[in-house]
């Protein structure tokens, strides 16, 4: 590449990506900073990305760096790379909404809370069907470590941070207790991106919750497939409700 056409890039009125200093995991924070900029709309469907001298000059890292975070975007969805055209944003139809990377910069830009929304009914039908699993195969092993998960979420009404420790020991000893893994799986990461959202707060509701736990084990200690089922499915639904933060958009 000229030294003019290098020039003549640099002067074109590119749109800045708000990008941190990054880190020593140098590609982990482009890429991070970048999928953040396509999902808060910085950098629109259609649009092409900025060449690689000018991502390289506002994140202050190497063609190499910059090339290897474009390939990290195009396998999440985000963008398509072609000879001729240059590297283009992909429409939010064709991002990869379970990749961590994407599904974190979705729940952190979600103005309205439809993600967590999303998230909390996906999650819901998920759950239950694992709880659904788990009535059918769950063994006296199993009863008893449920059994000890939900006995220290008793013991803990008073103490918030015990509590959820103990609800989420819960819920993954019901996972363990299923054999259907890829919904464990979705599920976990489902979840992990909710709880490290600061919207996604513990309520104060323990009581309730507790109550909503008793009724998932008592119909997988009776081995009602239905009644975990629905259950679980109620219990997740309704615990976001109580979270939920108020949003006049809704």
């Amino acid at each position: 590449m000229s030294s003019d056409t290098r020039a003549a890039e640099r002067s074109v009125a590119y749109p800045t990506i708000a990008a941190r200093r990054p880190a020593p995991r140098l590609g982990v924070t482009v890429v991070a900073e970048l999928v953040d900029a396509i999902v808060r709309g910085d950098l629109a469907p259609d649009s092409s990305l900025p060449p690689e001298a000018v991502l390289c000059e506002q994140f202050g890292v190497s063609r190499t760096v910059i090339r290897e975070s474009v390939k990290r975007l195009e396998e999440k969805g985000l963008v398509s790379v072609a000879q001729g055209r240059g590297t283009q944003v992909l429409p939010a139809s064709a991002w990869n909404m379970v990749d961590a990377t994407v599904l974190s910069a979705l729940v952190a830009n979600d103005a309205t809370l439809g993600i967590l929304d999303d998230l909390s009914t996906v999650r819901a039908s998920l759950e239950g069907l694992i709880a659904r699993d788990a009535a059918t195969r769950r063994t006296t092993e199993d009863l008893e470590r449920l059994g000890a998960a939900l006995q220290l979420m008793r013991d803990s009404l008073g103490d918030e941070a015990t509590f959820s420790t103990a609800d989420v020991a819960f819920h993954t000893t019901v996972g363990e207790m299923s054999t259907n893994q890829l919904a464990v799986n979705l599920v976990s990461i489902l979840f992990g991106q909710a709880r490290e959202s600061a919207r996604f707060h513990l309520h104060s509701r323990l009581e309730t919750t507790l109550e909503e736990h008793e009724r998932v084990f008592a119909a997988i200690e009776g081995r009602d497939p239905d009644a975990a089922e629905t259950a679980m499915r109620s219990h997740i639904v309704d615990a976001w409700e109580r979270r939920r933060p108020p949003n006049p958009r809704r």
